[in-house]
């Protein structure tokens, strides 16, 4: 890594915001070097908390790992595991050699292909050609990562003219145990959250059903680190090593739960048969396609966009009908879900059941545990009390 102690960024949070820069507050090198591309304030908030993500996500599962951020939270996070032949055609990488790296990057990025459209990419490994290739086909402003190999390198530095943001940070950076933030010209100070989620959490299994899958485990490990770098309130749907659904920076609990449960449910539905085998016409690019799915995936449109939205098909589908999208629902199945904080109402439960929600992991204590426990009774759900809340802010 370089000696740099300070790093001048094109603008703040806004254009307007000028004279924005990262620096070393102590004095010592940055673990931080711009290989190529010109980074801005919110590129630096994206990259260094997806990289915490996968680095941690590394350690607590052994993995490759990687994340997709958009606005200082995850759009999708995932770690190595095969990929069947109806997800690689999801996400649009079908045919294509993927080594264990850019396989995770594919589920990342594939768990909410609409939200991370211009995203940060953040990697857990050295980034080989493979995982170079697919970021250069997608449309990403920024990737993170440890080291670069020379063939992955030249194949970025081609990426959007040339002008593609390339980071690479020191694996082996420890961060000082004690943070800070201006606020309004003030300052606060905390310890900062170096808790990284480990077999430990799954010690206190609180309901009826106690049967918890070494892939279960994986999963709710993947919702924990993700909730612990989404901004809270949030909740993250798991599956298969992968991010499903996160619902994140709402008010209420509930809320997260809705949304990160339709996430999941589009994730589903995105791999019906129906979905799959579409015909566009030619020309029409994967952001368009994408963009015509979730359109198809609506009940209810206007005629302008209807009109609009037939113009990407060469054999425009027909929608599926409420009935059959629950029905071909009804095979999502052994999901997990994670929450940042405790459940205060049984009805979180009640929405995460109608995704497939298998195994629950939540910090306990809430005023209402026993409703709760009783909820993931009713639905025979294994619920697991990690005894640690993940705000993040």
């Amino acid at each position: 890594m370089s000696d740099i102690k300070e790093i001048a960024l094109r603008y703040g949070m806004n254009p307007h915001q000028k004279e924005a820069k990262i620096y070393s507050a102590d004095g010592q090198a940055l673990p931080l070097t711009v290989v190529n591309g010109d980074p801005g304030f919110i590129n630096l908030l994206d990259a260094l908390n997806a990289y915490q993500l996968v680095r941690e996500l590394r350690q607590a599962t052994g993995l490759p790992a990687a994340a997709s951020f958009k606005h200082v939270s995850p759009a999708g996070v995932a770690v190595y595991a095969p990929i069947s032949p109806e997800l690689a055609k999801a996400y649009f990488v079908d045919g294509m050699e993927l080594s264990e790296l850019a396989t995770a990057y594919a589920r990342a990025r594939g768990a909410d292909r609409m939200s991370s459209f211009g995203d940060a990419a953040a990697l857990s490994d050295i980034v080989d050609a493979s995982t170079a290739q697919l970021l250069k086909r997608e449309v990403s402003d920024l990737v993170v990562a440890p080291g670069y190999t020379p063939e992955a390198l030249d194949i970025l530095k081609q990426k959007k003219g040339g002008k593609y943001l390339i980071l690479q940070i020191d694996p082996d950076y420890v961060a000082d145990p004690v943070e800070t933030r201006t606020l309004f010209g003030m300052k606060m100070q905390q310890e900062r959250n170096s808790a990284v989620p480990d077999a430990s959490v799954f010690d206190k299994v609180v309901t009826a059903n106690k049967e918890v899958t070494d892939n279960a485990k994986r999963d709710m490990l993947v919702a924990l680190v993700t909730l612990k770098y989404t901004q809270s309130n949030s909740i993250c749907y798991t599956l298969d090593g992968q991010t499903i659904g996160i619902g994140a920076g709402q008010q209420s609990r509930i809320h997260c739960t809705r949304l990160a449960g339709d996430k999941a449910d589009r994730w589903y539905l995105r791999q019906h048969p129906d979905a799959l085998n579409m015909k566009f016409r030619e020309g029409v690019s994967r952001a368009e396609q994408n963009n015509a799915i979730d359109l198809w995936l609506e009940e209810e449109v206007t005629p302008v966009e209807q009109a609009a939205w037939e113009r990407c098909f060469e054999e425009v589908p027909a929608r599926l009908t409420r009935e059959q999208k629950r029905e071909w629902l009804n095979g999502l199945q052994g999901v997990s879900y994670g929450s940042d904080a405790f459940l205060p109402f049984r009805d979180n439960l009640d929405r995460a059941s109608r995704s497939g929600v298998k195994y629950v992991i939540q910090a306990g204590s809430s005023l209402r545990d026993e409703e709760v426990v009783e909820a993931a009774n009713d639905y025979n759900m294994v619920m697991v009390y990690s005894g640690v809340r993940l705000f993040h802010h």
